[in-house]
This record gives C-alpha cells, structure tokens and sequence, in this order.
C-alpha cells in the first residue's frame, strides 16, 4: 500500500510546481541582432540597435546584440525567436556557421532583414534565396513614393497610402519568385530606379520551415526615430518572431 502524502509534504509540491510555473510564464523571448559588416558599414546600425532594444523594452522581450559571427552556432541559436540582419553588408558567415544558420530557419527559426541585409552573403544561393534579393546599386539618397500592396498586413495596415519618405532605394537583382511583396516603390517618382513597375521595397515567404522578413528601408538614422517605419519593422518582427501568422 503507498503511504499518503503528508500535508507539510504536499505543501512543499505544490509551491515547487507554482514556482516553476510562474518561472515558465516570466520567460522573455529573445532575438539576436547581428551587424557584422565585411563591406561598407552604416553608420545608423547604432540607431537601429537602440531603436530593436527600446522595441524589446516596450513589447517585453530581450534583445542580444552582437558582430561576433561565432555565436553562430546550434546551441546558441535555438535560443532565439527571431534572428535580426541590420544593415550587414559582405561575406559575414563562415561555411559551417552558415550550415547552422540553414538548420536553424529549417528547424522554424525566424529571420528579419534590414537594408544592406540584400548586400550580404553574394556567394551563398541558399541565403540569397532566404533573404528573397540581393542589391546591385542604389542612387541618391531622395525622397520617393512607395506603394502599400497590402493595406491590411500587420507591418503595412498603420501606413499612408500612398507612402511618402526619404532614404536610399536600392535596386535589385535576382528577386525571388515566391515573395509575399507588401511595399513596392514608384520609379516615376525618383531618379535612378531599375527594377521596372514592379520593384518591391519590403516582403516576407514561409521559407523552407522557417520564416523570412525583409525590409528595405532602413540606410538612415532618422528611420529608427519614424514612427510609421518602426511600427513597419514591429510588424515584420512579430512575424519573423511567429508571434503572428501571415498566409
């Protein structure tokens, strides 16, 4: 016959479970937010980071930054909610921390990135294809109208329509076929644009189990003080996070 649970025992389950109960429910998410520059480097990458930190401050979830591209690795990734590109530019990934970078988007991993993310890992196809276009060149820095092709999506529904602002706009080359595009950028309204009538600006896909977003705006230090653009890049996080679904 099992011997009863004495009261004082029972008592002392009970406030271990709620313990880690309650230990379990204070756990933030987290995203890593990676910047590494092997190319030109933007100088509004430390308004970005602040701007990511203040975002986590509001929205109650942590923030880790780093250039350090060995904390690529397995058991450091599958912490993450959401890894951030802001404004990388050039080869940043060696041949095995981009095999862990692959196996984390496979595993469900979420990906956002930002501007010169297109300007990043040329000689990587799979990357290429995760990020959704590489850059081939920008004009001016102008003002430009872009175009809200989905009014109703998390990252675009607060938005102008049409969307009027200035940073550099970037022309791309090997766009992916499989884009959800929810910004794309008027050429008639600028200087310097070659992608055509159908030049997108900002997107996301479901991409091979993972999820991918990118954005972008993003070159200058007065986007990360914009109201509508930071609540462009929250929208694209929560996504990128899993917080929200998009189709």
């Amino acid at each position: 016959m099992k011997k009863a649970i004495a009261p004082a025992h029972m008592k002392f389950v009970l406030t271990a479970l709620l313990l880690s109960f309650t230990i379990v429910s204070l756990a933030k998410d987290k995203i890593l937010v990676f910047s590494k520059t092997a190319g030109y480097h933007h100088k509004s990458i430390d308004a970005g980071i602040k701007a990511l930190q203040e975002m986590g401050l509001k929205y109650h979830f942590d923030v880790d930054v780093t250039t350090d591209s060995t904390k690529f690795v397995a058991s450091n990734l599958k912490q993450y909610k959401a890894v951030v590109f802001l404004n990388t530019t050039g080869d940043v990934l060696n041949e095995e921390q981009q095999v862990t970078f692959q196996q984390y988007i496979q595993s469900g991993g979420g990906f956002l990135g930002v501007h010169a993310a297109t300007d990043t890992e040329y000689g990587w196809p799979w990357y290429g294809k995760l990020v959704g276009a590489y850059f081939v060149k920008h004009p001016q820095i102008q003002q430009a109208t872009l175009i809200i092709n989905d009014s109703i999506n998390i990252a675009t529904k607060h938005l102008p329509r049409p969307w009027k602002r200035t940073d550099e706009w970037y022309n791309f080359k090997d766009i992916a076929t499989d884009l959800h595009v929810l910004v794309s950028i008027d050429e008639t309204s600028y200087s310097g644009g070659t992608n055509g009538p159908n030049h997108p600006m900002a997107w996301y896909h479901n991409f091979e189990g993972g999820r991918a977003f990118y954005t972008e705006l993003g070159h200058t230090d007065e986007s990360y003080s914009d109201p509508l653009y930071l609540q462009h890049l929250w929208g694209g996080l929560q996504y990128a996070m899993g917080k929200v679904k998009m189709k």
